[in-house]
């Protein structure tokens, strides 16, 4: 049995049949080939699969794709805008936060939120806000480093 689920993704509606077990990471790698999105633990521990749903991060192993059902679904795919990329993917190439990259979109999505919460995060605001993205190269310092740097870019 499948259920037909319509998602719109960065700006584009987009409508699939899946199981009704599809997680919304699942929907958006294996039926939409987008690959920024990763999934790392399957638990909801080290926030690799972070998206936007509706303007909020969101873990998108936590979800099934039908609860998405007519939300507004951003990945890290939709955030550079006419080949520019956002101002805290700018940030964490700038600070040489990226590691291996493997938690990159996770930690950047959620960086993205938090600046749009809190347009002056300091510091501890910062490391406490990331706490549910985890980067196994253990460099935190460049990533707090970038996320100061993307919010004000962000604030213009």
């Amino acid at each position: 049995m499948t259920i037909s689920v319509t998602i719109t993704v960065n700006g584009q509606p987009e409508t699939r049949d899946v199981e009704p077990r599809t997680l919304l990471v699942q929907f958006l790698r294996e039926h939409l080939q987008l690959t920024g999105t990763h999934v790392g633990c399957d638990t909801s521990q080290c926030g690799a699969c972070v998206v936007h749903v509706d303007g909020k991060s969101v873990k998108a192993c936590t979800i099934l794709a039908a609860q998405a059902q007519g939300a507004k679904v951003t990945t890290i795919e939709g955030l550079a805008q006419d080949g520019k990329l956002h101002p805290m993917q700018e940030a964490f190439r700038e600070h040489h936060a990226l590691q291996c990259g493997f938690c990159t979109p996770g930690m950047i999505m959620s960086a993205v939120d938090l600046a749009q919460r809190n347009p002056n995060p300091n510091e501890e605001t910062v490391r406490h806000e990331l706490e549910g993205n985890l980067c196994r190269c253990t460099g935190y310092h460049n990533i707090v480093k970038a996320v100061m740097a993307g919010a004000q870019a962000m604030r213009g």
